[in-house]
């Protein structure tokens, strides 16, 4: 690695996570708990419980004034202006090309005057929040929230753990977003999360970051769980991570993530890189991102080739390891359009061992995002 210990920064927990015993590495310029227990025992616990991650790393950032939403949608291929209040939506900042510069978490809170309460990811945020920063126009303005630390709550007892410190948030849905008073402080709360899990993240001033810890994991429902846990999580929810199943060069539509481009924004074709990505979405394009479900042998990791029956290589793994909750080893990767239909044999090479593969549907482990039902008037 090239980060040394001197140049690594640390959230406001790194305190708490040593003291709980967890194993520090590096990680988007941070030194983060990777493990407490063990990946298998905190990626099930999670499944089954409750998991608190620390991802404090994370960029946060409000963009506020009269101009604000219809600026930031110069940068992305969502639609903000028709976002309603108490609403958050993913989306993909963009560059000129369509390649991806991240992906990113957009949101209208409810108890928030205007503008947008924003995430991104850590390895991207500087980068990110600068090339919007000196980007908006008119009074359109971007301030970073770096005094912030932000917790995530995640599994299938996230509700009812944190209900006990606000009922309101027992009645909030998947992607819902609230500003309101939790732990004795005002806290950014979205029911959201990239585990495939019901739960929360909660963004809530640094200073108070160690006291909620300590408040969450009191309850016995709750365990720290470290970086390990959080990437076979997202792996098995089929969720891409952004500088490894996307990067710059890849298109929204390449990265199967079409469903972010907003249809307003479709039809407008006015997002960065909208003849390509449009070209792309109507199918005009080369690879395709795809789920694998490697048969036989080794995991396939990033970075393993994908050949044909024939032998002939067709593309790379970009995620791939065990699946704590299937037992069997799974990966995404990019193949040609021709070769991403379900159910396609394939190959993955593995130290030289070429091991069967199957094109498989995504997400691997069904998602259990908790969905309010559909009111009728």
């Amino acid at each position: 690695m090239s980060e040394s210990p001197e140049t690594l920064k640390r959230t406001p927990l790194y305190d708490a996570h040593v003291a709980r015993g967890a194993r520090m590495v590096p990680f988007a310029g941070y030194e983060m708990p990777v493990q407490y227990e063990g990946v298998l025992a905190e990626h099930r616990w999670t499944r089954e419980h409750a998991g608190l991650f620390d991802v404090s790393h994370m960029g946060q950032a409000r963009v506020t004034g009269a101009d604000a939403i219809t600026e930031f949608e110069r940068f992305c291929c969502g639609d903000y202006q028709g976002l309603k209040p108490g609403k958050q939506r993913y989306s993909l900042l963009l560059n000129d090309e369509g390649g991806i510069l991240d992906d990113l978490m957009a949101a209208k809170p409810l108890g928030e005057d205007d503008g947008l309460f924003v995430v991104v990811n850590a390895a991207c945020k500087d980068a990110d929040f600068a090339l919007i920063g000196a980007g908006l126009r008119g009074d359109a303005r971007l301030t970073r929230l770096d005094d912030r630390a932000l917790l995530a709550v995640q599994g299938p007892e996230a509700a009812e753990v944190m209900a006990k410190h606000n009922p309101e948030l027992a009645d909030m849905g998947f992607m819902d977003s609230r500003k309101l008073k939790l732990f004795g402080v005002d806290a950014y709360v979205s029911r959201s999360g990239y585990t495939g899990e019901d739960g929360y993240e909660i963004s809530i001033p640094a200073a108070d970051a160690g006291r909620v810890w300590d408040t969450l994991l009191a309850d016995a429902k709750v365990r720290p769980i470290g970086l390990g846990a959080r990437d076979s999580l997202r792996l098995e929810a089929g969720l891409p991570l952004y500088g490894h199943d996307a990067d710059e060069t890849t298109s929204p539509v390449e990265a199967s993530l079409a469903f972010a481009l907003s249809k307003r924004r479709r039809e407008a074709a006015d997002f960065p890189g909208a003849n390509r990505i449009l070209a792309e979405y109507s199918g005009d394009v080369s690879r395709v991102r795809v789920g694998l479900r490697v048969k036989e042998g080794a995991p396939a990791r990033e970075g393993a080739e994908i050949a044909d029956t024939d032998g002939k290589v067709v593309g790379k793994v970009t995620s791939g390891g065990p699946s704590p909750s299937l037992g069997v080893n799974i990966a995404m990767g990019y193949v040609p359009p021709g070769l991403a239909e379900l159910g396609t044999p394939l190959r993955v090479i593995v130290r030289g061992r070429q091991q069967a593969a199957e094109v498989t549907a995504m997400p691997f482990v069904q998602k259990r995002f908790h969905r309010k039902p559909e009111t009728t008037v």
